[in-house]
């Protein structure tokens, strides 16, 4: 039986990982508050400040995907106010 070895990623720091993505520090902190993909704390408990490390790979992905939708809104409706408006004679 013949496996293919398994690579390992290593685990790096806020600010590599923030000027691999082209982000602030501060600003990947926050994403990794968040939640954002790749981002992992270290620490425990609840009043203690937590150390992320992130893997470049996972985050990269995630950049990528929130990045190709975030930049579209969809359309604005229009409500019922706003229709009532265009349509009054006291225009």
């Amino acid at each position: 039986m013949n496996s293919a070895p398994i690579k390992h990623e290593a685990f790096v720091p806020a600010d590599i990982a923030a000027t691999h993505v082209g982000l602030k520090r501060r600003f990947l902190l926050s994403l990794a508050r968040q939640g954002i993909a790749g981002a992992y704390p270290l620490g425990t408990g609840l009043r203690q400040r937590n150390t992320w490390v992130f893997l470049l790979s996972e985050l990269t992905e995630a950049i990528k995907g929130h990045g190709s939708s975030s930049r579209r809104r969809p359309p604005r409706r229009e409500s019922s106010y706003d229709l009532s408006i265009r349509q009054s004679p006291l225009k």
